[in-house]
């Protein structure tokens, strides 16, 4: 039954993310159909309670290995699903992303039984900023209250996952202690906002900051960035993510909170966007052949996305920047180009490795 419920799961967050996408380029201007008046409005909780929401929790409930655990992302892509099919079921939808956050916070709760670690703890810490960020949302407040908390949904689960690597490397006996901290300002910036969110975003921003740094001085992609092949490009990835999430804290420590407008996307999409697909973009080869067992090799074509994502976020970030709504506006449209790409290469490696044609 569970290996049902994974295609099934992964199916619905592609379809949910194709459409995301979609939004994404009517959001920052792009004036195409749709068949939805609100669409463009739905784009971030599509894209990370619903899409990462399900996708990651798909990963957990495979690792877990129980069929209950498979209710969290399967709710995430129903909720996406409803939030697609009506603007009248939004507000339901809403309440089914808590709930799937509520499964996933208990999925977590039963990985810290098995073993019970910083980094188990730190990704529960994560999934409950998502259902904050989820249960803020379905209460009727403004997405810009959320996002904060669905952003540090993902860089904590993404930071846990490489502070979990950290223990195969011999670090300096300070490098532990100091990413502890910069969490602990991560999360005293988030519960900050909440009621003074012009001090509590940029001490946010610090935190990302802080991260970036401790990741990027730290993280074995330092050393795997010299091999060859699969280690290199997934090194590769991760670095330049790092710079993302360095630059998204800065801009949140310059600018503070912001509800909409080119700034507030730069703040955003330098980390949804830099950090957190350069990540997917990396693990894919990993990711597929544990939770789906589909055959996946890495091809150097990979790096065709990577640059086109990386490219094409700096003319958005500077467009943003600089007032050039035209640039922001391409560069919106070239990343999405980027990720469909990377989704399509990947749905052809797959099948080329199963005709032993690579």
């Amino acid at each position: 039954m569970t290996k049902k419920l994974r295609p099934i799961s992964l199916a619905g967050s592609i379809i949910i993310l194709l459409v995301t996408l979609w939004a994404a380029l009517l959001r920052i201007g792009w004036d195409w159909p749709t068949f939805s008046p609100q669409l463009a409005g739905m784009h971030g909780p599509l894209m990370v309670a619903s899409f990462f929401g399900a996708l990651i929790a798909l990963e957990r409930a495979v690792a877990l290995g129980q069929l209950w655990a498979y209710s969290s992302p399967v709710l995430a892509v129903l909720a996406g699903l409803l939030m697609l099919l009506s603007p009248a079921l939004l507000v339901p939808a809403a309440w089914i992303l808590a709930l799937s956050s509520v499964l996933y916070l208990a999925v977590g709760a039963a990985v810290i039984r098995r073993q019970s670690a910083i980094f188990t703890w730190l990704l529960e810490a994560g999934v409950l900023a998502l259902l904050v960020g989820n249960l803020i949302w379905a209460m009727g407040y403004p997405i810009f209250h959320a996002v904060w908390w669905w952003m540090v949904f993902l860089v904590a689960t993404i930071a846990a996952e490489r502070l979990e690597l950290g223990r195969l490397q011999r670090l300096p006996n300070w490098a532990f202690p100091t990413f502890y901290v910069v969490s602990a300002v991560v999360g005293l910036g988030l519960l900050w906002s909440m009621f003074q969110d012009v001090v509590g975003v940029r001490m946010l921003g610090l935190g990302m900051l802080g991260y970036a740094l401790w990741l990027g001085k730290f993280d074995i992609a330092r050393r795997t960035v010299k091999l060859s092949g699969l280690p290199r490009f997934i090194a590769i990835c991760l670095l330049s993510g790092y710079v993302w999430l360095g630059l998204g804290g800065v801009l949140m420590m310059i600018y503070g909170p912001m509800p909409a407008g080119p700034i507030y996307d730069a703040m955003l999409h330098t980390i949804f966007v830099g950090f957190v697909f350069a990540m997917i973009f990396g693990h894919a080869p990993i990711i597929f052949p544990a939770v789906l067992a589909l055959p996946i090799k890495y091809t150097p074509r990979m790096y065709g996305p990577l640059a086109l994502l990386t490219l094409s976020l700096i003319m958005r970030i500077t467009g943003d920047l600089a007032g050039m709504y035209w640039l922001r506006k391409w560069g919106g449209l070239l990343n999405a180009t980027a990720i469909l790409i990377f989704i399509i290469l990947t749905a052809w490696v797959i099948i080329q490795v199963k005709r032993g044609k690579v």
